[in-house]
């Protein structure tokens, strides 16, 4: 298992229709250290009869961590439905249960800098308050973080030491973002990393979120090596993701089965990690 870098199977990447010992023994098998968990997928396992307990026993049972946790969103809005509010709560328990430092949240609504910067103030209070977790803001071509810029303005306007940001590489490429965009100053506020790949060609942008959710390629699968450049940024610019998420959202690979994504999305994973940064490979101890 990778100490301080583990690789994560994402929530999606196996979709919401699985059993959780399931989830768990696909990611475990294939060779994945960690799997994420979202506050829904948590609640799912709950509702097969499962007991925090007994969620961490089998974690143990297959040697392996829940180490993402998400996802926090519509944080701005007034007033916040209690289903938000205690999404919320559920993944600050989460956190603590699993222990995981930091929350991957977005923001869907479009709202301007210095509005969603006092909000992302107070969330973040909120998030020290539940015991000095941090909020790690995922920019999204189709949210109201569009991109790196934006985000950057927000996180920066809020002031608040415990934010910090999620970097996705399908995202970064839909929203045209050129590969030596990521400055030093910048990458001291990544808490992680998501890799997958996508298509040359974009899904229109009324409809890009579909593409988002159904139509992603396995890392290093796409066009022009672009995961392996994503990732070559990321290593220069200095960022030391406490997560290598794998959030590989595909309708195709998922008519497969559970066991074949995981196997493949960890395989073209490690193979692009090699290529492009083996360094971070090389800290592992044997564990399954």
């Amino acid at each position: 298992m990778t100490l301080t870098h583990p690789i994560t199977v994402s929530s999606w990447t196996l979709g919401d229709q699985c059993k959780f010992e399931d989830r768990v023994k696909a990611a475990a098998k294939a060779g994945y250290d960690g799997i994420g968990l979202r506050a829904e997928t948590y609640v799912d396992a709950l509702n097969e009869g499962l007991t925090d307990q007994g969620i961490l026993d089998i974690l143990d049972q297959y040697h392996i961590k829940c180490t993402e946790v998400e996802y926090i969103v519509q944080w701005c809005e007034e007033p916040r439905t209690y289903e938000q509010k205690y999404k919320e709560q559920t993944c600050f328990h989460m956190c603590h249960l699993f222990g995981v430092e930091h929350i991957n949240t977005g923001l869907m609504e479009s709202y301007p800098v210095d509005f969603t910067a006092k909000k992302l103030q107070e969330l973040a209070h909120r998030a020290a308050l539940a015991g000095n977790l941090i909020i790690a803001l995922e920019p999204m071509p189709y949210s109201g973080m569009p991109d790196l810029k934006k985000t950057w303005a927000i996180l920066q306007g809020a002031g608040a030491q415990n934010v910090m940001m999620l970097l996705d590489m399908w995202h970064w490429v839909r929203a045209d973002q050129p590969f030596d965009l990521l400055t030093k100053e910048q990458a001291k506020r990544v808490i992680s990393i998501q890799l997958d790949d996508a298509y040359k060609r974009p899904y229109a942008k009324s409809i890009l979120r579909d593409e988002s959710m159904h139509d992603r390629l396995a890392p290093g699968t796409g066009f022009e090596d672009r995961t392996e450049k994503f990732i070559k940024m990321i290593k220069e610019a200095g960022v030391d993701p406490k997560v290598i998420g794998v959030e590989v959202i595909s309708d195709h690979y998922m008519a497969k089965g559970i066991d074949w994504v995981a196997k493949y999305t960890y395989d073209t994973t490690v193979k692009t990690l090699q290529a492009a940064w083996p360094e971070i490979l090389k800290e592992t101890v044997a564990t399954h």
